[in-house]
Formats: structure tokens, sequence, C-alpha cells
């Protein structure tokens, strides 16, 4: 069979997306009949060629399509295990989205413009996982933030919206610009845009300057787009968009940055200075952005700052080297903040019908120095039981002591506390799943994606430095968590809870930059007061509900 036709296979899904998206421009109001059937097809044949196009990964490895362009540069598919694996989470989440979309937007006056635009933002997206060619992952990279763009300015008449939409507009900007150097200083050393032969001179050549000067342009393209302190702030603020686009963004889209740095993993491992860049910056935001998560109030808010959080933590991993564990990061965060934006609307229905009581903390120094010494104790272990090599390994171990902090939290929880032994049983299980789920999921995706990645291999000593710095900063930031229910009710707390909850502040100091306060007023202003008094309206009912309920 002709390797090209296998290949473009693929290529009917981003087809299909587009044509849903030219459809929506004739269909783009109420009840948009035969969008929405476009749109569910579309996803479901994305599903369709993703395990075709698998099948053929697994089959034959790498395979990559003729190049359509001029001097090396342009159009061509490249299908190898990186790809096909953001593909195949890419189709399944579009088509949990989509048809979530179908319903959650109907009756909207623009439902059938919204699915076109979610629709063209996601072939987007799958054009850039599927990039062989440095001017295709330019030219997508582009249009997912213009399609992206494009879904935060669907309520174009709330200044919310206009507002981080506006800042997002900007990082996405300097984004392109530091992937445009990137592309281009590779270009211009290499003299193609295909990328296996970029990674295989790489692996045969000394390091140009030339080179070094990309990698950090990399780094700084993921920084922006993945928004990582301080340019953080439009993550938190675009809530005032529909639902499926907040869960699009959160589990696709932010995992450009990630992707962008495992995709270019030989350039970033043939690097001195990118790794340190993105560990810091990476580490420092997962951090900040953790504490920041705490002491949220906002449900969405709160998934905000955790998705902050995350891509900092899979940025970091990234600089470390370890990139199966941080392509296995990015799938399950994924996976998992699709599901948390889109069930977002149920969890007040989902507390008030809980059965749970939660357990009384003792503040215990023995039992919290225990609940440590279990959870070290497994990690160990598991550790010794999968063979690794502390002296070609030890950004695995890193990675896997900060693992065994989250443990930790759950072991001091059930320990620290007047619940039954019953909950120390149910917390040990628990955290035996969670590290047997780390080690065999890791091995799995080293597995997958070798060839595809560097090797890992031993770290400099300024990365080591790094690495136990941001050790002793996420030990802290545990610390916190444990010790927070015991300090609810100090002013010192208080004053603190207040600083991390504005997010330090960052994101007012970047508005006055940027001028993103000056919001032109909505040209239906009031179509605008209506729709606040008409919330206010809802809101005392609400109280008036929830009183009745207390007495």
């Amino acid at each position: 069979m002709n390797l090209d036709f296998i290949i473009l296979i693929i290529l009917l899904s981003p087809l299909a997306f587009l044509a849903t998206a030219i459809v929506s421009w004739f269909q783009p109001g109420m009840r948009p009949i035969l969008t929405k059937r476009m749109g569910i097809s579309s996803a479901l044949l994305s599903i369709i060629t993703a395990a075709i196009s698998g099948f053929f990964v697994i089959k034959y490895g790498l395979l990559e399509s003729s190049l359509l362009g001029v001097n090396n540069l342009g159009f061509s598919v490249r299908l190898d295990s990186v790809s096909m694996i953001m593909f195949s989470m890419i189709a399944v989440i579009a088509f949990i989205v989509m048809k979530f979309s179908l319903n959650y937007l109907d009756g909207d006056r623009n439902h059938g413009r919204f699915i076109g635009r979610l629709a063209a933002t996601i072939a987007s997206v799958q054009l850039l996982v599927l990039s062989g060619n440095l001017g295709l992952l330019l030219i997508s990279w582009i249009l997912t933030s213009i399609s992206l763009h494009r879904l935060l300015v669907f309520y174009h008449d709330r200044p919310g919206a206009i507002s981080a939409a506006r800042k997002k507009f900007i990082m996405a900007r300097l984004g392109d610009l530091c992937l445009l150097i990137a592309v281009s200083l590779l270009y211009a050393q290499f003299g193609t845009g295909n990328m296996e032969t970029i990674f295989q001179q790489i692996n045969l050549a000394s390091l140009p300057v030339n080179v070094e000067a990309a990698a950090i342009a990399l780094v700084f393209a993921a920084l922006f787009k993945s928004a990582q302190f301080p340019t953080h702030g439009w993550l938190i603020e675009v809530m005032e968009t529909p639902t499926p686009v907040s869960a699009l963004l959160h589990a696709g889209l932010l995992n450009a940055g990630p992707f962008l740095l495992i995709r270019m993993a030989f350039v970033m491992d043939a690097s001195i200075y990118a790794p340190i860049f993105i560990i810091t910056i990476g580490g420092f935001t997962a951090m900040f952005a953790s504490l920041a998560f705490l002491t949220q109030t906002s449900v969405k808010t709160a998934l905000g700052y955790s998705s902050v959080a995350h891509m900092g933590f899979s940025l970091m991993v990234c600089g470390l080297g370890v990139y199966p564990a941080a392509m296995l990061h990015l799938v399950a965060h994924s996976f998992y903040k699709a599901h948390s934006f889109l069930s977002s609307g149920s969890i007040i229905d989902s507390i008030r019908t809980s059965k749970v009581k939660m357990t009384k903390r003792t503040g215990s120094p023995i039992k919290i120095a225990a609940g440590f010494m279990l959870a070290l104790g497994i990690y160990a272990a598991f550790a010794l039981l999968w063979g690794i090599d502390p002296n070609k390994e030890l950004a695995l171990l890193a990675i896997g002591a900060i693992m065994v902090m989250g443990l930790s939290t759950l072991f001091t929880s059930a320990l620290d506390s007047n619940g039954s032994f019953q909950l120390v049983i149910r917390a040990s299980i628990l955290a035996l799943i969670v590290a047997t789920s780390f080690f065999t999921l890791e091995s799995g995706f080293h597995y997958l994606l070798a060839g595809q990645v560097p090797d890992l291999s031993g770290l400099s000593l300024t990365e080591m430095w790094l690495i136990g710095g941001v050790l002793l900063a996420f030990s802290m930031v545990v610390f916190f968590q444990i010790l927070a229910p015991l300090f609810g009710t100090s002013q010192t707390y208080t004053a603190v809870a207040i600083h991390l909850r504005n997010g330090l502040y960052a994101n007012a100091v970047l508005d006055r930059i940027i001028g993103s306060l000056r919001i032109p007023a909505p040209a239906h202003g009031s179509i605008a007061i209506e729709q606040l008094e008409m919330n206010k309206r809802q809101e005392s009912v609400t109280i008036e509900k929830l009183e009745k309920e207390v007495i």
C-alpha cells in the first residue's frame, strides 16, 4: 500500500472539521441542523482515522508524507508515536466537547457560528500535532491562536471576555514571534524544514550557536502558549466563554507548549541553557499556581490555576529530559481537566448530596512525620522494584519524589485525624494504586516513545542544583498544604491567603502594562444593563431560597 495514501487518510479528520466550519457560515444561527450533524460526524471520523493511522504506525513505525512546498519548507505530515498519542487524545476530547456543545448551546441565536468556530479550532490543533515540517508547524501554531481568539470573544458584548481575549492575543503574538525566530534559526542552520532531517543532523554534529538560540526561542514560545508566570492572567479570566471552550482550551490548546518541547526534544536535548530556563520558570509557576489554587473560592478560577500549575509541571519535566513522563502527565491532565470543566456546573449539587463527613485534624507532629515516612517507604520500594538507576535516572527519581509528596498529603490527612483505622487502610490502598499507576504508565510511555525522544541522560551540576531547589520548594508547598487546616483562623495565614488568592497581583501589573482595563463600552449597552438587572434579580431569589433552607 502506498505510504502517502496511508498518511493522507488521517487528513480526512481536519478536512471534515474544516468543511463543518465552512458550512457554519451558511447556518450561523439557531438550530443549525446540517452544521450539528457535520460536527458530530467529523468528531466520529476523527476517532476512526486515529485508530486506523495508529495501526499503521505500529506496523511501519515512522511515516512521513511527501513535501508540498519550496526549498524543503512547506506542508508535510509526520506520523509517529508522539503525533498519534496526541491526535488520539484530541480526537476523543473533540468528540466529547462537540457532543456536549450540541445540547449546551441549544437555542442560542449563534449556535451554528459557535460550532463552526469550535470545528476550526479542532482542525488547527490536529494539524499542529501532525506537522512534519517547520513550515506547517509555524502556520498551524498561529492558526490555533487565531481560532481560539474567535472563541474567546464569542460573547463580544462582555467586557470580561474582551479583556481576557486582549491579553491572550498579545501573549499569543509574542509566542508566535518566538516560534518564528526558532524556525528561522533552524532553517538557516540546516537548510531544511523537515524535522526528521534536523533531528538526525543534531545527533551527528556538535551544537551550533543557532541551535542553542533556537532552543531558547522554543522555550519562550512554549511559556507564552501555556500561560506561565507572570503571563498567566488571561487564563484565569477566560471564564466568560462557554464551558465547552474552557474544556477544549484547558484540555487541548494549553498542551501546545509542552507538546512543542516534546516534538522538538532533540533540539532541547542538544541545548545547554534552554533546559535551565524551562526548569526554573516551569517549576516556579507550578509551585506558585499550586498555592494560589488552594485559596480560590470560585470553582472555575481554581481549575484555571490548576491548569497553570500542571502546565508548569509538564514544562519542568520536559526541561529535566523525562519526556515520557511529560507526555503521560499531559494526557492524564487533559482528560481530567476536560471532565472537570464539563461537570463544573453540577459541583454544588454533588456537594449537597455527598454523604462524606470531613474528619477533624489533631495536629500531631508524630503522625504527620509518620505520613511522610510511609509515603517515602512506598516510593523507595517501587523505585527498587522497577530497577531505577540513580546515576542515569536521577531526573525520573526527582519527579517521583514530587509524586511522593502528594502521597504524603494523603497519608498525613488519614493518620493525623480522628477517623477510624479503616481510613488509614483506604489511604494506603489508594497510595499503592497511585504509585503503581505512575511507574507502570511511565514505563509504557517510555516504550511507546522510544526513538522519538532522546534517552534519559545524566544531568549537569547546574541542573542538579535546580532539582534540589525544586524539591525543596515543593516540600514547603506540601508542608503548607498539610498544616493549612490547622491555621485557618490565623491572621497571618489569612493575609497570605488573600495575596495568593489574587495571584500576588502579577495579573494586575500586566493589566496596567498592556492597558487591558481600558475596554470600550458594549455596542448594546441597554441590553447589557438589562442582563445585569436580570442577574441581580436571579441572585436575590437564590439568596432567599438559601435563607429558607438554612432556617
